[in-house]
């Protein structure tokens, strides 16, 4: 009897370990296929460098940016271009990625290799603050099933000097 309850406390523990590690693992934002959703954002397909601080403070120098920026405040200089890369899917598509106000022009930013993956590019071309901003489902739509009507938000601020 007593070598029963050993074993059972043994695998009881290696249980509750081993569904303790399930509970770290994160969502690369891609999904869409399954019916978990995370507002976790979407990671970068390769890491950038890291961005230099900006001598002025607040704000850090950028040239490439993806989804895991959101919510950051970028410097650039009058000339310089910053590239955009949102990875998404056909199920859950980032919407064309928007500059607001007259500080960044849009620049050629390539091809889009992946449905539903947003790419753009603007160069800096006045003074001023801007707001980048694009959008997307945050749930996968099914036909035939009732789905959800949140949306995930990715904006960014630039400061151009």
């Amino acid at each position: 009897m007593r070598r029963t309850i050993r074993h059972t406390t043994l695998a009881l523990a290696a249980l509750t370990l081993a569904l303790a590690g399930c509970g770290n693992q994160t969502d690369s934002g891609k999904g869409g296929d399954g019916n978990n959703v995370s507002s976790s954002p979407t990671p970068r397909k390769s890491p950038p460098a890291s961005p230099a601080p900006s001598p002025s403070g607040g704000c850090t120098r950028a040239s490439t940016l993806g989804a895991a920026d959101s919510g950051r405040t970028v410097c650039l200089a009058v000339g310089d271009t910053v590239r955009i890369s949102l990875d998404g899917t056909a199920k859950r598509p980032w919407k064309p990625v928007t500059a607001s106000g007259s500080v960044l022009r849009a620049a050629n930013s390539g091809f889009v290799l992946q449905p539903g993956d947003a790419s753009a590019a603007f160069k800096a071309v006045a003074d001023g603050k801007t707001r980048l901003e694009s959008t997307r489902p945050l749930c996968a739509a099914q036909s035939g099933r009732v789905s959800c009507l949140g949306i995930q938000e990715w904006w960014v601020t630039v400061v151009v000097k």
